[in-house]
């Protein structure tokens, strides 16, 4: 069941870059940095994914990333995700999971929480996110 929405972030695309995957497939590896708010408080967010597209046309990927509050409060996640292009350029709406971890008090709850998100990415490379507990 979906719980308490935890993060909201707006974020744009700063590098990519195509790296050989197994099988001769393509990997795209996609960064990015934002600003966003996880549990109400405000923070600087950067995450870097890799993704496979499929035969099917969809993308599979996985990815880490980090939020630092102005007070220099911190968590990390890793994710795992799929996703579909979505037209020109950069546009792509994913669907994924992060397990969250960190050593702030302010996020502490967060831990041992399996986080569930979209990630949506237009053409010029500007993303949203959404990201919610599941209980």
């Amino acid at each position: 069941m979906i719980g308490e929405k935890i993060d909201e972030l707006s974020a744009k695309i700063t590098g990519t870059r195509v790296i050989p995957a197994e099988g001769g497939n393509v990997k795209v590896e996609v960064s990015f940095v934002g600003t966003g708010k996880f549990l109400g408080v405000e923070a600087m967010e950067m995450g870097t994914y890799q993704s496979v597209m499929t035969p099917a046309g969809v993308l599979n990927g996985e990815g880490h990333g980090l939020a630092m509050s102005s007070d220099g409060d911190a968590l990390t996640w890793t994710g795992h995700g799929v996703g579909r292009p979505m037209g020109k350029g950069m546009a792509a709406s994913w669907r994924y999971s992060l397990v969250i971890r960190t050593a702030s008090s302010c996020w502490a709850r967060l831990n041992g929480v399996l986080a569930i998100g979209e990630w949506e990415v237009d053409e010029a490379g500007n993303g949203k996110a959404q990201v919610w507990e599941w209980k």
